[in-house]
């Protein structure tokens, strides 16, 4: 937003008139194209605010939202209709929390329930699952590095347990592996995990494969959806090489805050998600060894 009151101050001064495309002076041409990516994108996810009041309403299938009189809608405009009023609750906090712009790309809980409302993917229950335990073939905790020996040592010094306690937890067999290929993960391994997350509902499975794309980790994410890992845990697991290579070698100091703090954020919405998702159905443990 900024830039912007700055490009319309430089025009005044350089009596450009308004409307017309396509005149701007090399410096303003300089710096718009060296705005990172990421930032035009944002740009183009936000809006001003146009609401005062955020509400909830409980309806015929579920809680919606309100903002002032209008109901929210999704982006197939849907009705924004969500199962529990307990997901209603953060999802109202989500919007009531935005100040003078709306900032879309910091809202993750309702992203997730748009997905999960207009499903653009038209994807089935048994999709959403195999889509979940396909990561178990590229899970960053089971591929190792074979040097230096100090990056050996804490891979398995920090990813061993987790490994160690997913396998006692579920009954299954998961490794790791050297290999440019990854561990080879047996079948029964595959069929009890499919099992498992067949017990969750159509919107937390959502939830799962959000967080599993965020830790590039399916067995970090079952490690915080069964509470074994903290979002702050799992997140560091995560980008633990990433954080070795820092340490030794350095950093851009805003950068690695940055994507540090936009993975937690993601990561902790959708656990919260896969939680709130899961508060109206029993999740069954028949499979779990307690």
């Amino acid at each position: 937003m900024n830039v912007k009151t700055n490009k319309q101050t430089k025009n005044k001064r350089k009596g450009k008139r308004k409307g017309i495309p396509g005149r701007h002076n090399t410096a303003t041409k300089n710096i718009v194209r060296c705005k990172p990516s990421w930032q035009k994108q944002r740009v183009n996810l936000e809006r001003k605010r146009f609401y005062q009041n955020v509400s909830i309403t409980q309806g015929e299938g579920g809680f919606e939202i309100n903002l002032d009189h209008r109901k929210l809608k999704t982006p197939q405009a849907k009705l924004f209709t969500v199962p529990n009023e307990a997901l209603a609750i953060a999802v109202a906090t989500e919007w009531d929390s935005q100040q003078d712009t709306i900032k879309f790309y910091t809202m993750h809980l309702t992203t997730l329930c748009n997905t999960s409302l207009d499903n653009p993917t038209q994807r089935n229950k048994d999709q959403l699952i195999q889509a979940a335990v396909k990561f178990l073939d590229t899970d960053t905790l089971c591929y190792r590095v074979e040097e230096p020996e100090t990056l050996v040592e804490l891979q398995k010094n920090e990813w061993d347990p987790i490994i160690e306690w997913a396998e006692k937890r579920y009954g299954v067999k998961i490794g790791s592996s050297t290999s440019i290929m990854g561990p080879s993960i047996p079948a029964q391994t595959r069929e009890v995990l499919t099992s498992h997350l067949a017990s969750y509902n159509m919107w937390a499975l959502q939830g799962i494969e959000f967080v599993v794309a965020q830790l590039k980790s399916m067995v970090l994410t079952l490690g915080l959806i069964d509470l074994h890992l903290t979002v702050e845990q799992a997140v560091l697991l995560s980008r633990l090489e990433e954080e070795y290579q820092i340490q030794k070698w350095g950093n851009v100091e805003w950068a690695h805050d940055y994507e540090l703090q936009e993975l937690r954020a993601r990561t902790a919405a959708g656990t919260l998600f896969i939680h709130l998702c899961s508060e109206s159905s029993t999740v069954k443990h028949k499979l779990l060894q307690e």
